[in-house]
């Protein structure tokens, strides 16, 4: 870099080791995505994954051991949430990284701050997914069964808000409907599976009530909106329509199978609704004119924005959220320089 120095040179350090707290929802591509950029900057990873895939978490390090890491590089550690925090404030854990719920993040950010520790945040979301009026609604509609029940709708990213302009919203309810409709439902090991049961009972009760309250206030049941009866906690995938802001649907994030579908006016009217929430961690908008795309895409609030696709993580670029979504990036340059000392080197 050139300076009055004889040479200047800035220097991307590992930090040492990073805490990593993981979720359940998909074991191994979460722990992945930190894991690499992480590892490829220098540090070494202390895994503490959710209690309920020890497995998983077990099988990533014997990977991790296989592909010829040396030993202690990348450990898996059996503890509880409580031992967990008692391990940030370890002097040689230098960072802590963590997705998860919003109220995780806050408790991981408190601790971490106390000891003055870096973090990275990957929080909830509740990704809209906005409808214009010129888009292809055919694609609009199959993409948005996909974007919505990935994963049993057990997904951050996954879109949660489809805000829909009046002019089209009865086109595309017209086509969405069935679709959902005519989701298989049954066991996940099943190939002709499409949607299988949530994760365990206590995230099933949430989500009915989320939507049985979000009825009472006025949103209108259009398909599913209740548990199946009978083994395993499946919830019949669901539609609410005429949802609006104060509804839990609308204001909290839904980590299930049911889609909230919120009519608007015109443009402005779905970015200030899109926008109108505290998680802002991806979004999406559909439009067959791609300047239009870009240009209302350019407005929307999140880490990650798409036009005529769903949001996801690609390794090529950065991924996080912004407001209550969390902070910091997994994934591209600015992944691998997350958990680094940016350090200026100058020789006179």
């Amino acid at each position: 870099m050139a300076t009055e120095a004889r040479r200047s040179y800035i220097a991307y350090d590992p930090l040492g080791t990073v805490l990593a707290v993981m979720p359940w929802n998909f074991p191994f591509w979460q722990v992945f995505r930190f894991a690499a950029p992480a590892l490829m900057a220098g540090n070494c990873v202390l895994l503490k994954h959710a209690s309920n895939v020890p497995q998983c978490a077990e099988a990533i390090e014997q990977l991790f051991q296989a592909a010829g890491f040396p030993p202690g590089v990348f450990r898996w550690l059996r503890v509880s949430s409580e031992q967990a925090e008692g391990l940030i404030a370890d002097p040689r854990v230098h960072a802590v990284t963590l997705t998860g719920s919003e109220q995780a993040g806050r408790r991981v950010a408190s601790l971490a701050g106390a000891s003055l520790k870096k973090t990275v945040l990957e929080l909830g979301g509740s990704d809209p997914f906005v409808v214009l009026a010129d888009a292809d609604l055919e694609v609009a509609a199959s993409a948005a069964v996909a974007a919505r029940f990935r994963n049993n709708g057990q997904s951050c990213i996954a879109a949660k808000r489809f805000v829909l302009l009046e002019a089209i919203a009865d086109d595309f309810l017209a086509l969405f409907r069935p679709k959902v409709e005519a989701l298989r439902i049954g066991d996940p090991l099943r190939e002709e599976t499409q949607l299988g049961p949530m994760a365990r009972a206590d995230l099933r009760m949430q989500l009915h009530r989320q939507v049985t309250e979000s009825i009472r206030l006025g949103a209108k049941a259009l398909c599913g909106c209740e548990p199946i009866k009978g083994p395993g906690q499946f919830y019949r995938p669901s539609i609410l329509d005429r949802v609006r802001p104060g509804m839990p649907v609308f204001d909290d994030e839904v980590f299930g199978p049911a889609a909230a579908l919120i009519r608007v006016r015109d443009e402005a009217e779905a970015l200030a609704v899109a926008n109108n929430h505290r998680y802002a961690l991806g979004a999406s908008v559909w439009s067959r004119d791609p300047a239009t795309g870009e240009l209302f895409a350019r407005h929307l609030q999140g880490g990650a924005v798409t036009v005529n696709e769903q949001v996801h993580s690609d390794p090529r670029l950065p991924f996080g959220g912004v407001k209550n979504s969390g902070y910091g990036r997994e994934l591209g340059q600015a992944g691998i320089r997350e958990f680094v000392n940016v350090r200026s080197v100058w020789l006179t």
